[in-house]
């Protein structure tokens, strides 16, 4: 049984491992020329089970309106004459109640504590390395506001086996004493000691050659540009590579493409609910290792995350949704320096910082798409938004299981089920 997957990012390498370990010959297709070089390559690096609250809440309506005239927002709508950004935006309005919140908290939270045991054991059996923590992941709260409404999505994730503890300012301190300078700002906090921190990329990159040392195939500097394929059936790929024009056949499709998944798969007549969100991250490497870092920290009130890779410090974070340019916003890059450096001035050579952006493949619900399409021999895996490293080898397991016949070991939404 070939199978082609569509997307060399961290869902996509994932997939093609956990395939080619039950069998299958297994070729991968990106346009880039190495693995993990757009939205995995310097994400947040947050295993982050404890991050499950969705963007669309009770609370977000209100955010969004308020921060409309603020380039730096957290959240950022730039309105644009595009049907899929406002089909995606009424969505999300939907998906604003208390219900569907706490609905899709505990599709994310089921997901995301059996995508960790599964990185868990891909890393003990793989030996893998890239720069992981397991340190816990600890939310921080200088806004009293944000504090209290964090509380219930606690309350919940903590029903559901994540053990995302309420804790004060002292106990956040003394599991990291680099918030020392802050102390007195802190509200409230919450731990998750069984979280996790490392560099998707590295990590993408590493099991991309592990797979190919088992016989994985990858075709990079290959442009996907549509299908060939029946009503109910996909006949092929067709793609562009070098200038050669080729059609690459296989018995199984993946789609794993993130962002650009539901731009390929309208050519199918295949609604996907998907829209990019772009994020920004700052890499900086560390000046003062006694003020820095070491426990992987979250600011809900700015969507930022902290993450320590070896010598370098990361900080990912706010959303801008407004289409699929890459294009770097400066004043928000320097948003994120300003709060980091605000918080732990000593820290890092903050004049140093590395800037990037990437389209994280947001779903109105931050539920993503995994399962069958309508299409006989066609499967996604895609949709992931900021989660995509956090739910990744999961996914990849559940969907090889599905492709199998057999019922996923995790109570999950899944498509076409």
């Amino acid at each position: 049984m070939h199978v082609l997957v569509l997307g060399a990012g961290v869902v996509g390498v994932t997939t093609a491992w956990v395939l080619r370990q039950q069998g299958y010959d297994v070729t991968v297709v990106d346009r880039q020329s190495i693995a993990g070089a757009e939205t995995s390559y310097a994400n947040g690096g947050q295993i982050s089970v404890s991050h499950a609250e969705p963007w669309a809440n009770p609370s977000a309506p209100f955010k969004v309106l308020k921060w409309l005239t603020r380039t730096d927002a957290p959240l950022l709508f730039r309105p644009r004459m595009d049907l899929a950004q406002w089909r995606w935006a009424a969505a999300f309005l939907r998906e604003c109640t208390s219900a569907r919140a706490a609905h899709n908290i505990r599709q994310i939270v089921r997901l995301g504590t059996y995508s960790r045991e599964r990185l868990q054991l891909l890393r003990k059996e793989t030996g893998i390395e890239y720069d992981h923590l397991e340190k816990g992941i600890l939310h921080f709260y200088t806004n009293p506001r944000e504090f209290e409404s964090a509380l219930e999505p606690a309350r919940i994730m903590r029903s559901l086996g994540c053990d995302r503890q309420v804790i004060d300012a002292d106990r956040a301190v003394e599991l990291e004493p680099a918030l020392s300078p802050v102390k007195h700002r802190i509200e409230g906090a919450t731990y998750t000691a069984e979280d996790e921190s490392g560099d998707a990329r590295q990590f993408t990159q590493a099991l991309a050659s592990k797979a190919q040392e088992a016989g994985v195939e990858f075709l990079y500097g290959s442009e996907i540009l549509g299908f060939e394929n029946t009503r109910d059936r996909i006949l092929g790929i067709r793609t562009i590579c070098e200038g050669k024009h080729q059609t690459l056949r296989a018995d199984r499709y993946v789609l794993s493409l993130g962002s650009f998944s539901a731009v390929l798969a309208r050519q199918l007549g295949l609604f996907l609910n998907i829209y990019p969100a772009k994020g920004y991250s700052i890499t900086v490497p560390v000046k003062n290792e006694e003020a820095a870092f070491n426990v992987s920290l979250i600011d809900d009130e700015y969507k930022l995350v902290f993450s320590r890779l070896g010598d370098r410090i990361r900080v990912a974070g706010t959303a801008e949704v407004s289409g699929y340019s890459r294009e770097l916003n400066l004043i928000r890059c320097r948003s994120i320096v300003r709060r980091t450096a605000e918080l732990m001035p000593e820290a890092a050579h903050w004049e140093r910082s590395e800037f990037w952006a990437g389209l994280r493949p947001a779903t109105p619900s931050n539920v993503p798409y995994i399962g069958k399409s309508h299409f006989g021999n066609l499967y996604l895996n895609t949709g992931h938004g900021t989660l995509g490293w956090t739910h990744s080898c999961g996914s990849a397991a559940a969907l090889a299981d599905i492709m199998a016949g057999r019922k996923p070991d995790v109570d999950f939404g899944f498509t076409g089920l």
